[in-house]
């Protein structure tokens, strides 16, 4: 559909260097926009960038307030405008709470919760200039419940609290024509599931296979999540904000 099509616009992707960031970056090339992807792994953004063509790519710790402010305030003033930011970048640490130190805490609240504020901060503050933009912000189906495969206290929290942020962040920008949603993926085929998979079991298909039991009975793959990502950043979903989509092949029902 035309309106899908995000001709002209400039991206931002934060964890755009694999996974689900990177299928986004891909997603948005394919639909016109020009992308601009930032991580920690420089030169494997590097490479995904070049690979996708209309595409760039910058270092960038989410969690350091002095970093992501000059990178995007630099940004900005470069391509003209900022359109659209997802915040993709994500870390989990998956131990029972009893065995999890507030250090590894600390580290999945910094990436999962505090740089998806800091992004959306220093992206809003241009879009408020022109008074649109749509900012779209990863969480997952463990941001809408307690349960999983394993247990992962931290993640869960930090996700509930993107949920949530998204709400109100919606809140906050809708006036001045901002959207801010949040989609929340279950099971993703991505290398991090496969690393926890081989971490929490010696039989990593049997663990993958349990993780693919929902009524669509597989994992979903990343270019599936990035679809949900496009249509939230486009003028198809121009009267949605401030929700919660879920793509997880029917797990959460």
């Amino acid at each position: 559909m035309s309106a899908q099509r995000l001709d002209g616009k400039r991206a931002l992707v934060t964890g755009g260097a694999r996974g689900i960031g990177r299928a986004t970056a891909q997603a948005f090339v394919a639909a016109g926009a020009r992308a601009v992807l930032l991580d920690r792994d420089a030169d494997e953004a590097q490479r995904v960038a070049a690979d996708l063509g209309n595409a760039e790519a910058h270092a960038l710790d989410v969690t350091n307030e002095t970093a992501v402010d000059g990178l995007i305030d630099t940004l900005a003033a470069r391509i003209g405008r900022i359109d659209i930011l997802v915040n993709s970048a994500g870390a989990s640490i998956r131990k029972p709470t009893a065995e999890l130190s507030k250090a590894e805490w600390d580290t999945v609240i910094a990436v999962n919760q505090t740089a998806i504020f800091l992004c959306s901060r220093a992206a809003a503050r241009h879009m408020l200039k022109k008074k649109s933009g749509a900012i779209v912000n990863l969480a997952s189906i463990m941001g809408v419940s307690g349960g999983g495969l394993y247990p992962n206290v931290s993640y869960q929290a930090s996700k509930g609290a993107v949920v949530n942020m998204t709400r109100a962040l919606a809140i906050d920008h809708g006036p001045q024509g901002i959207r801010v949603n949040s989609v929340n993926p279950g099971d993703v085929n991505t290398g991090m599931l496969r690393d926890e998979a081989r971490q929490l079991s010696q039989d990593a298909d049997a663990f993958l296979a349990e993780a693919a039991d929902r009524p669509l009975q597989r994992m979903g793959e990343p270019r599936e999540i990035a679809a949900a990502v496009v249509w939230l950043a486009s003028d198809e979903s121009s009267y949605v904000t401030g929700s919660a989509l879920v793509v997880d092949g029917g797990g959460i029902a």
